[in-house]
């Protein structure tokens, strides 16, 4: 079963998101390493209720919030995905020692984000 791990949300200005939600919510932000400009956030203290997010740059320069859901098996969800109407968007792509995600749409057009854990996950 999939179920909802986390939240992105993509905004046309990070930073301002950042001092936002930091100020309003009192979320952490911590910038990942790497060539895209990626934030996780920590929206409460572990053991608390609910779900932590990430923050990136939107690519349309549109708003929105995507939820990630976590599979155990990506290649096998990417498949249903397709089988089930859904398009593919953003192909498997390796997050090193984190795991592996790509973006989708479902039958129709809402975006979320398909993950798989793995800590050996490498760029090919």
């Amino acid at each position: 079963m999939g179920k909802v791990l986390r939240f992105e949300l993509q905004v046309p200005d990070p930073e301002l998101a950042v001092d936002f939600y930091s100020r309003t919510f009192g979320w952490r932000f911590v910038k990942m390493p790497g060539p895209l400009d990626y934030w996780l956030i920590r929206t409460g203290e572990t053991g608390e209720e609910g779900i932590d997010g990430g923050l990136i740059r939107s690519p349309d320069g549109e708003p929105r919030t995507t939820n990630s859901i976590e599979v155990e098996d990506l290649d096998d969800h990417l498949a249903k995905v397709a089988e089930h109407g859904g398009t593919v968007l953003v192909p498997k792509t390796a997050v090193p020692g984190m795991g592996y995600f790509a973006y989708c749409s479902d039958d129709q057009g809402l975006v979320f984000i398909v993950s798989e854990s793995d800590p050996n996950a490498e760029t090919p």
